[in-house]
């Protein structure tokens, strides 16, 4: 009786999840996030450990965008490494009157987008925006993930990265803003983020 108790709450506390409402930020119509993403050669090679994953800079990056959607993860080596994948806007699409036509899903690692009717060209729609996988340096950044919602403006410095462990597992960054498909992701080392809606 009470093992089925346990499991009548686990379950309610499920349903109660999934039907609660999602925060979102949003903004008054106009760019909020003007500047494309910033990308730079490294100017000497760095390379670190956290836990089994060996990590490799590829760049550094720094990137200032409208959160469009995020989605969590808890199982898989994936998650051990990157807890959340955040889809980014910048450019056109951090406007709000963009945004608000545009509608973003994620599903597993990857994000997809589709509107009635296009506020602006599709290429712009493709070229500024994307899917990342964000790597927290530590657990108090990670803590700091969680106060990002979408539609939130966030600053984000760090490296973009290549990821490897002694199995033969392997993940590795898009070095592009412009490709699309497998790949095309941004696998992102975070070492500092800014959550700007309260500024």
């Amino acid at each position: 009786m009470k093992k089925l108790a346990i499991i009548s709450l686990f379950i309610a506390g499920i349903t109660v999840y999934s039907f609660w409402p999602e925060k979102v930020i949003t903004y008054p119509a106009g760019v909020t996030a003007p500047s494309q993403p910033l990308q730079n050669d490294l100017s000497e090679k760095k390379e670190w450990q956290k836990g089994e994953f060996n990590i490799k800079a590829l760049a550094e990056y720094k990137i200032t965008a409208r959160v469009l959607s995020r989605n969590n993860f808890s199982v898989g080596k994936e998650s051990d490494l990157s807890p959340v994948d955040l889809a980014l806007g910048w450019g056109p699409m951090s406007d709000q009157t963009v945004i608000d036509k545009i509608k973003v899903t994620q599903r597993n690692r990857w994000y997809q987008w589709k509107t009635e009717s296009y506020p602006i060209p599709r290429d712009k729609i493709m070229t500024n925006s994307a899917n990342v996988h964000i790597i927290p340096k530590d657990d108090s950044l990670e803590d700091k993930l969680d106060k990002i919602y979408k539609g939130s403006l966030i600053e984000m410095t760090g490296y973009l990265v290549e990821v490897d462990t002694e199995d033969g597992w392997h993940w590795k960054s898009s070095l592009r803003r412009d490709d699309t498909a497998g790949g095309s992701c941004e696998l992102f080392w975070v070492e500092n983020v800014v959550i700007l809606d309260d500024k």
